[in-house]
């Protein structure tokens, strides 16, 4: 009777497992193989067989697994959805590119007049177009040439004006600039000397002044982008160190060429370079809105010297950047800046239309009022009126999970999906993506 059982047993279904290449023969992952290149395709086809095989899928949905496991693309970034209502977040590689930047890199992937002349066939300069976009937005500048982030453009700038020599710099402005990072382990780093003036909360032009000496290469100003000093604190402007006699270097940090009312605190390069800086390093990927670079601004004499000077070729930026960068400064209003002069009452409106849309599922969802922030080491103290979704905290790790994956913040015990850093077209996928996320399995929402 034992025997008559086990003969009529069903067989493991496992056993009937396709084979990989007869799913590597599927006309869908075919096409996902021409798209995302075969050794992609099979990993993932690899991954689903052996879910198959712990029983986590059914051995008929294999192919079906897989085409669902596609990545969108062979690059392992994923997109995110910033609801974190810091408008630069660093983590989330700062400015959000416009519209017409992203539509600029696709056109300069393939081939393009990079550093080639095409009316006469010769060589001409590199990113010729940028260079001349920057220029005419800052008129101030006698010149520009672009590296690859604003640490690199200091760096340069060191290198190429001091190496050797002294840098004149207070001892207030020597800051960290992110992840360890510190400004004086980078300028020592190039070969010059600094020479420290003044104390953390009080430098004067007399104390600049007694510092010069023919060892001076250059004086330094950085503005302090991420963080504040306050109380008994004096500063030389740009204007007094101007009038010391010698090469004035100004890392205003943020990237704004211009003044910006929302921000009226916030150094930029047409003002400072008014103002009798000699040079002023930048970078591209904060409040300008663009992608990451480092800009370097000023005299035509200090320009050509850096950019001919054999470090530049290590820190040159690519055909992409440089198309992002000109779409950026020639375009319309970039994501960053739409985000820092969105209208609070706007975003309210979203918030109470998202919660309401999200309550009529079931979900425990409340629209609220919040404070943004710049982020990105810029605008220190500055927040933005704002708005969000308010929902259990449990979504946060869920969403960020999610596909697109959403990064939120939880304050006071709730998560919260600040509307400022989101553009209005986003809001569909957001409450899509909530959705999806549901309740947990205690049946939280």
């Amino acid at each position: 009777m034992d025997r008559e059982h086990a003969s009529a047993a069903p067989p493991d279904e496992r056993r009937r497992l396709p084979r990989t290449d007869a799913l590597l023969a599927d006309p869908r992952l075919v096409s996902a193989a021409e798209r995302l290149g075969r050794g992609l395709v099979k990993d993932v086809v690899a991954r689903v067989q052996e879910r198959a095989r712990a029983g986590e899928v059914p051995v008929a949905d294999v192919a079906e697994h897989a085409v669902a496991a596609l990545p969108a693309t062979a690059a392992g970034l994923r997109p995110v959805l910033n609801a974190t209502g810091v408008l630069l977040h660093t983590n989330l590689g700062r400015a959000p590119l416009s519209a017409a930047a992203r539509e600029a890199v696709l056109a300069a992937a393939g081939t393009t007049d990079v550093e080639l002349d095409l009316a006469t066939g010769g060589r001409s300069r590199r990113g010729r177009s940028a260079l001349e976009a920057l220029l005419r937005h800052v008129p101030e500048a006698e010149a520009a040439h672009v590296v690859n982030n604003g640490a690199a453009a200091l760096a340069l700038a060191a290198t190429a004006l001091a190496q050797g020599r002294e840098i004149v710099v207070s001892r207030g402005e020597l800051v960290e600039i992110g992840d360890g990072f510190r400004l004086p382990d980078l300028l020592v780093s190039t070969g010059a000397r600094l020479r420290e003036v003044g104390t953390t909360n009080r430098t004067t032009p007399e104390d600049y002044a007694a510092a010069l000496g023919p060892d001076t290469g250059f004086v330094l100003k950085v503005h302090p982008s991420n963080f504040r000093v306050t109380g008994f604190t004096r500063e030389a402007g740009v204007t007094e160190l101007a009038r010391l006699g010698v090469p004035v270097v100004a890392d205003i940090g943020s990237g704004l060429l211009a003044p910006e009312p929302a921000l009226p605190d916030e150094p930029d390069a047409a003002t400072w370079l008014r103002a009798g800086a000699s040079l002023v390093t930048a970078s591209g990927d904060k409040l300008l809105g663009g992608p990451q670079c480092g800009l370097l601004l000023g005299r035509a004499g200090l320009v050509e010297r850096m950019a001919r000077h054999p470090l530049a070729r290590a820190l040159r930026v690519d055909k992409l950047t440089l198309a992002a960068l000109e779409a950026t400064v020639r375009g319309p209003a970039t994501p960053t800046r739409t985000a820092l002069h969105a209208d609070p009452a706007r975003l309210r409106e979203r918030a109470e239309r998202l919660a309401e849309q999200l309550r009529a599922q079931g979900l425990d969802s409340r629209a609220v009022g919040t404070r943004a922030v710049v982020g990105g080491g810029g605008a220190p103290g500055v927040t933005l009126p704002s708005a969000a979704v308010s929902l259990p905290a449990a979504y946060a790790a869920r969403l960020r999970r999610a596909d697109p994956a959403v990064l939120a913040r939880v304050e006071d015990g709730r998560c919260l999906l600040d509307l400022r850093a989101l553009p209005e077209d986003a809001d569909g996928v957001l409450a899509a993506v909530v959705r999806r996320s549901g309740p947990g399995p205690d049946g939280e929402s």
